[in-house]
């Protein structure tokens, strides 16, 4: 059983899910309107990406230095601020610069949270709340994007939704009744060593940060592209989120059990076979089978970045898992920041299909790669009693004070 500190820390991820979930899709949303076009609203969207990146080497310092309550207090307070200036001035290079400071206190946010649910947690409990954190964080992700269809003329109800939401994710923290733990350091492991291990890992988290980055900031423009109502779209992109709550278990499982770089390339390959279906159905697809299958495609894609860390942590030492864990969402990170703009300007090129198109790309190229390595590495291994990391890039798997190193 966990116990009551545990389920605090989740009701403040839940808090902090539903206010991303919802802060993503509608900025990418409100861009739309404001007609920036796709190329642009990619390059704002990306500003996230930056901020994580920055995240990823400031917050751990800052979490030690202040602490974790006050860390999380400060991120949450100046995210709060920075989402009500979105509707003040819509202008790309402001909104841009405001995405940059959402990344680096959300992503700093998700660290602390991971970070103080797993130093809380014993080797007892952690799976389960790991099962239980991924359900939260899933869960929240998207229903934060059905309070899209919340009535908003003034175009400020929405934005302050989502400050409220980000600042009462710090109320559990501060009612906790245990310390914040401590954090310790752990060894570095560079980008070539983690090559030399897997160079599939490496691919694959680049991969995944190209593909899933552009689908949670360009897939709103695409719904609605598509000629889908507002409150279709907003179901469209909470579906896949969800789904991912019962695949990713049987997913993990299977991956346990077989040839991790197979089933990585079966549901690369599949993903890219879904992304190509629904561009050929173009318009004659009914709304219903749309959203199914944009729901289908993200079922599947979604979990690939879980198997791939997975893949790395079988051909690494244990005392460079976390190490490996803070470089491999860098890698992450730096997918993340070129996809929004790529496949804006692909869509501002060709139109909403530029988004299927480089879907199928991403994900053929990913599944193509994954079938190479298997031809010129047919003697796999896998270490023994690792099960899959349930892990996700939406939240961050950098829970590791390795990031501060």
């Amino acid at each position: 059983m966990l116990n009551l500190s545990l389920w605090i820390l989740l009701i403040s991820v839940a808090m902090l899910c539903l206010g991303h979930g919802l802060s993503g899709s509608l900025v990418s949303l409100t861009a739309n309107q404001a007609e920036f076009g796709t190329d642009v609203t990619g390059f704002v969207m990306a500003g996230y990406s930056a901020g994580l990146l920055v995240s990823t080497f400031v917050a751990p310092r800052l979490v030690k230095n202040v602490g974790h309550v006050r860390a999380f207090a400060g991120l949450a307070s100046t995210v709060s601020t920075a989402v009500l200036l979105f509707p003040l001035w819509v202008d790309p290079i402001f909104w841009f610069l405001l995405r940059v400071i959402s990344g680096f206190c959300v992503s700093g946010m998700f660290i602390i949270c991971e970070s103080w649910l797993n130093a809380s947690s014993s080797n007892r409990n952690r799976g389960t709340m790991l099962s239980l954190y991924m359900i939260v964080t899933y869960g929240a992700l998207g229903m934060g994007q059905l309070l899209l269809n919340i009535t908003d003329v003034s175009g400020f109800v929405r934005f302050i939704i989502v400050s409220c939401l980000l600042s009462l994710s710090l109320v559990p923290l501060i009612l906790l009744p245990s310390e914040a733990p401590s954090v310790e350091g752990s060894r570095s492991v560079s980008v070539d060593e983690i090559w030399r291990a897997s160079p599939l890992a490496v691919v694959g988290v680049l991969a995944c940060g190209l593909g899933q980055s552009a689908f949670f900031a360009l897939g709103v423009v695409f719904g609605l592209a598509k000629g889908l109502p507002l409150v279709s779209v907003s179901i469209m992109m909470a579906l896949p989120p969800l789904g991912v709550i019962l695949s990713q278990y049987p997913i993990g499982w299977i991956s346990d059990r077989f040839d991790r770089r197979t089933i990585i390339m079966l549901l690369s390959f599949l993903a890219a076979v879904i992304a190509a279906i629904t561009l050929a159905g173009g318009y004659y697809l009914s709304r219903v089978l749309l959203i199914s299958l944009v729901t289908a495609f993200g079922v599947i894609s979604l979990p690939i970045y879980s198997l791939v860390v997975a893949h790395a942590n079988d051909h690494l030492q244990k005392e460079q898992i976390l190490g490996a864990s803070a470089k491999l969402v860098l890698l992450y990170g730096v997918g993340s920041l070129i996809g929004p703009i790529l496949v804006g300007d692909i869509m501002r090129r060709i139109g909403g299909d530029g988004f299927l198109i480089y879907m199928i790309a991403v994900h053929a190229a990913l599944g193509g790669f994954a079938f190479w390595r298997r031809l010129n590495n047919p003697d796999q291994h896998k270490a023994q009693g690792r099960e899959v990391m349930t892990v996700s890039p939406v939240s961050t798997p950098a829970a590791s004070p390795a990031l501060g190193d």
